[in-house]
């Protein structure tokens, strides 16, 4: 998939993402505005209703305690100690408004707005949300001879009753718009990591192809030279010719191993022989072999190998190859003259393994990178340094065998210093 594209799908699932959201958070809010509607209209009923028998009760009550009390019907002949209590007033509201569904908490009162006075009132604890954002119903509205009094309601739980009644839908909502995110990350994730295998893969191959051809067409030309009649052949030329085919057959076979290696870390088929190996021995063993092409490039080895005991259990082989890998990669990211450290020393129950270089370092972000497979540190178009981007990555996977640690310290343009703890006895 080309980087256009692949933009393009972003881009597109973005807009989708966002409108689906917009939609989800559209029908959220018309849901809350019906939720709240129904509650505006429950509460005015229930306080209708108790209005009204509050009047009825008047009345009543008038007409028990005088024969002409309750003949006016145009005026109201009573104080409200009279005919109700504050507890029954609050038993009246609770029962209306249970009807009806509506089970939260809330504060009355009877408001008289000429005099500021509460006539009547639940508890004095929100006076001011009473009269600011309460509900307000008038109260003897036919009563011509006495001012206008008010039955005050707030509901101090409002906004969390409305949300208790559509968690329901709200949970549906958030899991829906979860599952929707996380979906959508985990495929940008996904075809962002397939863009850069796809990258890596490509660089792998043309790495490989152009590792392979050197020694391909060095082995080409010398049998070529050794079938050759024409050319005069004495038992130094055929020893020379034959000594190159070697070193470019091993070559191969190093190169395949590697590659095989890296197949084998993919497939989690790393097998390891365990023994009891000298760690130091392996050391100079790496040093003698790699030491020629340090020194083509004027550069040296500094070996410090200060463990005692410098035995631990673990594959020789795969330590071989770990501490070969760690000095090809100093001698190749060291432009001119490595001078490359290696030094043991050993701490706790292991031995801790140190191998600086004075190369190009390496920066923070890509320290992070390194040890994936295929991976290899950007160079633009200079395509100086050789590789698979399979040697820290199986240094790493190696080190994990072994139940040890791997860490990095590095400095642009200054040195870069892999440190390695090996335990003596590999835990089971």
């Amino acid at each position: 998939m080309n980087r256009k594209a692949l933009i393009g799908i972003i881009i597109i699932m973005t807009a989708a993402l966002i409108g689906l959201l917009g939609i989800q958070l559209y029908w959220i809010q018309s849901a809350s505005s019906v939720k709240e509607a129904s509650f505006r209209r429950s509460v005015n009923e229930a306080m209708a209703r108790v209005v009204y028998k509050l009047e009825r009760l008047e009345k009543r009550r008038a007409a028990e305690i005088s024969p002409f009390g309750g003949m006016l019907s145009f005026n109201r002949h009573l104080d409200y100690s009279l005919f109700i209590t504050e507890h029954e007033m609050d038993s009246l509201i609770s029962q209306e408004l249970n009807i009806r569904g509506v089970d939260t908490r809330y504060q009355f009162g009877i408001y008289k707005p000429e005099r500021d006075l509460f006539i009547m009132e639940k508890s004095s604890e929100h006076r001011m949300q009473l009269i600011q954002k309460g509900y307000a119903y008038p109260l003897f509205s036919f009563d011509m001879f006495t001012t206008p009094e008010y039955l005050l309601i707030y509901f101090p739980y409002e906004r969390q009753f409305l949300l208790t009644e559509l968690w329901g839908m709200l949970l549906i909502s958030i899991v829906l718009i979860v599952v929707i995110v996380y979906t959508f990350s985990y495929t940008i994730t996904i075809l962002v990591r397939q863009r850069k295998l796809s990258d890596m893969k490509t660089d792998f191959i043309n790495n490989m192809t152009h590792e392979f051809k050197t020694p391909i067409s060095t082995i080409s030309l010398a049998c070529e030279a050794l079938s050759d009649k024409e050319i005069p052949k004495s038992e130094s030329v055929y020893d020379s010719y034959i000594e190159m085919i070697s070193e470019e057959n091993s070559r191969l076979s190093m190169l395949s191993e590697r590659i095989l290696h890296a197949s084998v870390l993919e497939k989690g088929e790393l097998k390891m022989h365990k023994k009891l190996v000298n760690l130091h021995t392996i050391i100079r063993d790496v040093i003698k072999s790699i030491r020629i092409q340090v020194e083509i490039k004027d550069g040296v080895i500094y070996a410090n190998l200060r463990a005692k005991p410098s035995q631990l259990e673990g594959d020789r082989v795969h330590l071989t190859n770990l501490v070969f890998n760690l000095l090809d990669n100093a001698n190749k990211y060291t432009p001119r003259k490595p001078v490359i450290r290696i030094r043991t020393e050993n701490s706790g129950q292991g031995i801790t393994l140190k191998v600086e270089d004075n190369g190009s370092g390496i920066s923070k972000h890509e320290q992070k990178k390194i040890f994936d497979k295929l991976y290899r540190i950007p160079t633009g178009n200079i395509h100086d340094v050789r590789g698979f981007g399979l040697g820290l990555s199986y240094v790493k996977a190696i080190v994990e065998e072994h139940k040890g640690k791997i860490n990095i310290e590095s400095e642009m343009n200054k040195r870069t210093i892999f440190t390695i703890y090996l335990p003596y006895k590999i835990p089971e």
